[in-house]
């Protein structure tokens, strides 16, 4: 331990910061319960899907109506600086969530999957939207969750619970600015990226339906089945291919979840051994082909670049290997993106429980396209928007590692702020 610091409760802090347990900074209140036959109408209120993915309420947050008496609105109401917990979640990572109450909210109350926090004003405000969502804290939390069929936190476990505090509030409105500055470029890049997105999907509508056409392009469209342009073939049987079978290091095999906006993501990658990727030769991807989800979200689709060329597909996949000389690879995979296409082949998927989609339906798809040329053309477009896109998302995932990085230093005193 480096001069200067001590062992506390709350972790390793500056010597003249202190651990306080919650039960000290104020007190915990279970959220209102109601009958079925109690809620649509009476007074708004906050619910447990209000907390995820947030860490603030404001002002018109509340989703639903609940019946409620005015003594129950007293006992249940939200103020400015309350922190509201999620009481149960089905995950794990998902009890103990919070968010801040960013101003009075008349007559609003509580669901019953939340407890509140009332502080006795020792905490700053802006300090509490990121203390508690530190990862620090947010582990201690679930550490001391119960699990059955549910993770639960009670009021007891969450008074026990010590946050680091600074010895002054100056430090923590100093810590809460620079934490929230990054929150700023954050949703700065956030708004950026949804615009960019938004601008994408005009482009995608305009291009590949010919309503606009590029400088210097004219005429007719083809429209063709997708089995007279491109090869279309499943994946490898259940039997073929078993998870014992993976390796820690071999030859990667692409299934759903790695179908991402951008392309085929490199993350988790179950693999195999040499021996099973010559036994599955004729499942071999090539640059250019197209993955196709054949269950579940059949919309998904991701075209297969350089690096991922000799890799396999699984079976909960169809492959379609375009004819080169009559459709542009990337040209048909922004056919595939674009919205009146995946309407489509959810439209067609068949499955009672699930959407399933085979290689007769996929082959019997309806594709519109225009000379080589010109769909080489189109594609560069779209293209230098994704890469625009890909490098704002890089950005703000970055923005986020950085994020969480200055929380572990500065909510732990490891660095102070002058």
């Amino acid at each position: 331990m480096k001069p200067g610091y001590k062992q506390t409760e709350a972790g390793v802090i500056p010597a003249d910061w202190v651990a306080v347990p919650l039960s000290r900074l104020g007190q915990f209140k279970n959220g209102i319960n109601k009958g079925s036959e109690e809620f649509g109408h009476g007074s708004p209120f906050v619910n447990l899907m209000d907390v995820f993915g947030v860490n603030s309420i404001q002002s018109g947050d509340a989703l639903g109506l609940v019946q409620t008496s005015e003594a129950e609105q007293k006992t249940y109401d939200l103020k400015r600086g309350d922190v509201i917990f999620i009481r149960s979640s089905v995950k794990p990572s998902g009890v103990g969530l919070t968010a801040v109450v960013e101003a009075d909210l008349p007559k609003t109350v509580y669901s019953g999957f939340l407890i509140r926090f009332r502080d006795n004003g020792s905490l700053d405000i802006g300090f509490k939207r990121h203390c508690f969502y530190s990862e620090n804290f947010r582990g201690k939390l679930i550490g001391v969750s119960s699990v059955s069929a549910n993770a639960n936190i009670n009021q007891d476990n969450l008074k026990k619970l010590f946050v680091a505090l600074p010895p002054t509030a100056n430090e923590q409105r100093a810590i809460a600015a620079a934490l929230s500055d990054v929150d700023a470029l954050l949703a700065g890049l956030e708004r950026l990226i949804a615009k960019k997105r938004d601008l994408k999907q005009a482009a995608m509508q305009q291009l590949l339906t010919g309503q606009t056409r590029l400088p210097g392009f004219r005429g007719e469209w083809e429209v063709r089945r997708l089995s007279e342009v491109a090869d279309v073939r499943t994946g490898p049987f259940g039997s073929s291919l078993h998870e014992s079978d993976y390796i820690p290091d071999g030859t990667p095999i692409i299934t759903v979840e790695h179908l991402g906006e951008f392309g085929v993501e490199h993350v988790n990658l179950p693999m195999v051994c040499e021996k099973d990727r010559r036994r599955l030769q004729a499942y071999s991807l090539k640059a250019g082909d197209i993955v196709f989800s054949r269950v579940g979200s059949v919309d998904r689709n991701a075209l297969i670049r350089p690096a991922e060329a000799g890799w396999l597909f699984s079976g909960r996949l169809l492959r379609v290997r375009p004819e080169q000389r009559q459709v542009q690879a990337q040209f048909l995979s922004y056919q595939f993106h674009s919205d009146p296409f995946k309407g489509l082949v959810r439209s067609v998927a068949v499955g009672q429980t699930m959407a399933s989609l085979n290689t007769q339906i996929l082959k019997g798809i309806d594709v519109a396209f225009p000379p080589l040329i010109e769909q080489t053309a189109i594609a560069a477009v779209l293209s230098d928007m994704d890469a625009e896109l890909s490098l704002l998302t890089a950005r703000r995932d970055k923005t986020r590692v950085l994020k969480q990085a200055m929380m572990q230093e500065l909510l732990t005193g490891r660095t102070r702020l002058a």
